[in-house]
């Protein structure tokens, strides 16, 4: 009688190139990327070697508070841009959302609470109202937001009578959000980066990240 032998198991053999563990740090960022960053580090040192001062701690620290708010509707866009849309909105957002804060901040005794609160509430309700109109209505996210980068810019007018609102120098809340530090950074600046942080991870280990990623893909 015959005896069936059985067939030693194959190690799986690795997959051409380099392995997804194997990669370097550089090579993980990309071609485009690292582009970038090496135009950066360019404009930098130009500047750098034009203005003595360029390169100072206390210049950088302004440079990067300037760029947080930017900094900041630029890091949301990334997930809407992977979705595979576009949002052009996000600056008339921005706008009405500070319009409607420094009301709110006003009249409620300057409350600083109820005028971050108002922010958040006005970037929720907007940020739906996109939302709603391209999936629902069936518009194309480039049409919708442009639509939108008006119609926000108007509303802020409108609501503000053309007027500019609020005071917050006099508020301990809002002076340290725009002025304050923490360990030599500014406030805006540790926003920024805890912001970044949260959506990155977000991205790379939820199932909504993997959701997101996988309508852009498709």
């Amino acid at each position: 009688m015959s005896t069936i032998t059985p067939t030693p198991a194959v190690k799986d053999r690795p997959a051409d190139g380099p392995t997804r563990r194997g990669r370097s740090p550089l090579a993980s960022l990309g071609g485009q990327n690292l582009s970038l960053i090496g135009a950066l580090v360019l404009v930098l040192g130009l500047f750098g070697v034009l203005n003595d001062n360029y390169l100072s701690v206390s210049n950088m620290q302004v440079i990067a508070e300037a760029a947080t708010i930017t900094g900041l509707l630029a890091v949301v866009q990334t997930a809407v841009i992977i979705c595979g849309g576009l949002d052009i909105s996000v600056g008339s957002q921005a706008g009405v959302a500070s319009v409607v804060s420094a009301m709110a901040f006003t009249a409620t005794g300057s409350n600083a609470l109820a005028g971050i609160a108002a922010a958040v509430g006005v970037g929720l309700l907007v940020g739906i109202l996109n939302g709603v109109i391209i999936v629902y209505g069936r518009v194309n996210p480039t049409i919708a937001t442009l639509a939108g980068l008006a119609a926000y810019k108007g509303l802020a007018q409108l609501v503000s009578d053309g007027r500019a609102q609020g005071y917050v120098l006099n508020n301990d809340v809002f002076v340290f959000l725009g002025r304050g530090k923490i360990a030599g950074l500014p406030v805006m600046v540790w926003i920024l980066i805890v912001v970044a942080l949260a959506v990155h991870l977000l991205l790379k280990y939820t199932d909504i990240g993997r959701n997101i990623y996988a309508i852009g893909g498709n």
